[in-house]
């Protein structure tokens, strides 16, 4: 029997999340692609992520998080954004919006925005 996409299979998400926390990549699906996953905020992991997938240093990724309040943390949080997530998050909807001075940029590609994702994939979830 093929392994279901779908499912969050609670010993592979602990292992991927292990492995996220040791600064590792992962790949884990969302519901629209796979994606190759990293720490958002340890250098070294983005730093590799960029090297792997042989991405101009200024193309920004995409932060995926879980909710609006991890949002907050990362970027400045107007009325407008937490319209939107409360509509579309979880789901395929990237918010970029300008990043706090407190979060970390590497994943920004040089730029003050940050891109924020909260994906409806349990598994990307569950990470």
């Amino acid at each position: 029997m093929a392994p279901n996409p779908r499912a969050a299979d609670a010993q592979a998400i602990e292992e991927a999340a292990s492995r996220l926390a040791d600064g590792e990549l992962v790949v884990f699906p969302t519901e629209t692609v796979y994606g190759l996953g990293a720490d958002a905020a340890n250098r070294r992991a983005i730093a590799a992520v960029y090297r792997l997938k042989g991405r101009p240093a200024d193309h920004p990724l995409i932060v995926h998080v879980l909710d609006a309040a991890q949002a907050a943390w990362w970027a400045q949080w107007p009325a407008r954004a937490q319209r939107l997530a409360d509509a579309f998050w979880p789901g395929p909807l990237t918010l970029i919006l300008q990043r706090r001075d407190e979060a970390p940029g590497f994943a920004c590609g040089g730029q003050a925005s940050i891109g924020l994702r909260a994906p409806s994939h349990p598994v990307a979830r569950a990470l």
